[in-house]
């Protein structure tokens, strides 16, 4: 288990969406930079929604990347936000390539890896709401306990690497996720071999889609832009 920030990104809308991933390595290039963003950010993977062929059905167009940063601790979380050398260096340049700030939508989570091994080069994720009138500690244990078979379920056992994370601290407004899972494969066309023509909610195993309030979660198809180290 470990400490991660996840980001749903939209684009600042003057950019096209081809031009994105390089506005994108661009502004983690400041961050880099910057010495406590190294010391608090263990590493960072920059997943652009695919742009090439055809989306898998059930995808999300109205969202451009999600970035995955491993953190030293929990507590990095916090601190991240109110250092100086970020505010000062990265937090102007946020404007330029998001629609907003990146703090309004990012979560934080604790990873739970399912199947390690190395990871592919295109992700799909799911940004789960737990269904009306389930608490967030019962999502939690019903998707624990539907880890077995989400594993063996079909769509599934094509993915190289399977991760769960659960969000902790109160997310910002219009990101109430609860779960947020990474369906690692090869490439793009391994996940579209693998998940087929069905839309993705109806490739989810029961166990998953009776704890999530599928119409009201969101998913992700995405290919690695940017990572380090």
């Amino acid at each position: 288990m470990g400490w991660k920030m996840i980001y749903l990104a939209r684009r600042n809308p003057a950019l096209a969406p081809e031009q994105f991933p390089q506005a994108w390595r661009e502004h983690s290039a400041l961050g880099a930079g910057c010495t406590n963003v190294r010391d608090k950010v263990l590493s960072v993977t920059q997943c652009s929604r695919v742009l090439e062929g055809p989306p898998l059905p059930g995808s999300s167009s109205d969202y451009d990347g999600v970035n995955l940063l491993v953190l030293r601790d929990l507590q990095a979380a916090t601190d991240i936000w109110n250092d100086a050398e970020t505010l000062a260096i990265m937090r102007p340049d946020e404007p330029r390539v998001f629609s907003t700030y990146v703090r309004e939508f990012t979560l934080v989570c604790q990873e739970h890896v399912l199947r390690d091994a190395p990871r592919g080069s295109c992700c799909v994720m799911g940004f789960l709401r737990r269904r009306p009138g389930m608490s967030r500690d019962e999502f939690e244990r019903a998707w624990a306990a539907g880890a077995a078979s989400e594993l063996n379920a079909p769509a599934i056992m094509g993915a190289v690497r399977v991760v769960h994370n659960d969000v902790h601290v109160e997310p910002p407004p219009g990101y109430d996720y609860d779960g947020i899972a990474e369906w690692w494969f090869e490439s793009p066309e391994r996940a579209r071999q693998a998940l087929g023509e069905q839309d993705l909610r109806g490739a989810l195993p029961a166990e998953l889609a009776g704890c999530a309030d599928l119409d009201r979660s969101i998913f992700m198809f995405t290919r690695v832009t940017h990572s380090r180290p």
